[in-house]
């Protein structure tokens, strides 16, 4: 049986990507898209969600739109990398694929109560602000999420958006606090990870040399959000992030990390949206999250161009 999950995302090319490698993979049922406001305001998650599943062949997709908003704190987005419409690059026609007329929190609440417990996994690639609110307004589904497999933090590598945060993380910390304390099996995907995952020249040629629309694309978008990260990191490519937790599902030795307490800080100005990471154990909290630490970079780029040429 397919493994069941919900996407819950704010796209971004990235995201984009990882949303593509999911629906190419049969051992994956994606039940639903959720969006949220994250990388650009929430009228462009939603609407570019539709987009990529309808790159994908998918316009039979259910596509819900979210929280336009972080818990108590004013959006911070990230036109600055991922360009104004979030998946600038080449353009692309507006979807007809509908949006779904309900909620995305009350789908994902909706959707666990109806399901049996314990096999839906929730695999979040952008703010947390839609699985807080849906944790705050129906309590009773936090025990029957299978996991949560998410992109979001950073520790070693430190922060993206701040000298300490991560870029998810910081857009909503109250919201990812909650959900690594609600005590659903996690796995979290941070900067640790997602920054060995770099699409080099060879790598993105590989995506153009499918010859199929979706590896233009592919190729296209990492060309253009791969600027931003060549000039700050000095790096030779842009890290996928968002694909990591995709691949994970799909390749889980791919990954390597520790069961450890990972809690979130909200009360610093300094270091807000750090996720504090007991890595070497030396505190007596209780291990909440699986975080990863490396990557096979390689096995990564195999396994996301073998997929991506099948759509």
């Amino acid at each position: 049986m397919p493994r069941q999950i919900i996407i819950d995302t704010d796209p971004g090319q990235d995201d984009a990507v990882a949303i593509l490698l999911a629906l190419a993979s049969p051992e994956l049922e994606v039940l639903g898209i959720t969006a949220v406001a994250g990388n650009v305001p929430l009228a462009l998650t939603q609407k570019n969600a539709r987009i990529v599943c309808e790159l994908a062949g998918r316009n039979d997709m259910a596509v819900y739109a979210g929280c336009e908003a972080p818990l108590v704190r004013k959006l911070v987005t990230a036109e600055h990398v991922h360009g104004k419409t979030g998946l600038d690059g080449p353009q692309l026609a507006d979807p007809v694929m509908p949006l779904q007329a309900e909620h995305a929190v009350d789908y994902i609440i909706d959707t666990l109560r109806s399901a049996p417990s314990g096999t839906i996994t929730l695999c979040p690639l952008g703010p947390l602000t839609n699985i807080a609110q849906a944790f705050r307004k129906a309590p009773d589904i936090i025990e029957r999420v299978q996991e949560i497999v998410l992109m979001g933090g950073a520790y070693f590598e430190v922060g993206n958006i701040t000298p300490a945060a991560e870029f998810n993380i910081y857009v909503d910390p109250e919201a990812a606090a909650e959900v690594f304390l609600a005590g659903v099996p996690l796995v979290v995907m941070p900067l640790d990870v997602t920054h060995k995952a770099l699409t080099t020249q060879a790598r993105v040629d590989a995506f153009r040399a499918m010859g199929t629309r979706v590896g233009d694309m592919v190729a296209e978008w990492t060309n253009f959000f791969e600027r931003f990260d060549k000039e700050k990191y000095g790096s030779e490519g842009a890290p996928l992030h968002d694909p990591c937790v995709i691949a994970y599902l799909l390749q889980p030795d791919l990954f390597k990390g520790r069961h450890v307490n990972v809690v979130v800080e909200t009360g610093s100005d300094l270091t807000l949206g750090m996720t504090v990471a007991d890595w070497w154990r030396v505190t007596d909290r209780a291990p909440n999250a699986m975080f990863m630490g490396d990557l096979d970079a390689d096995g990564f780029f195999a396994l996301l161009t073998d997929r991506l040429a099948r759509l």
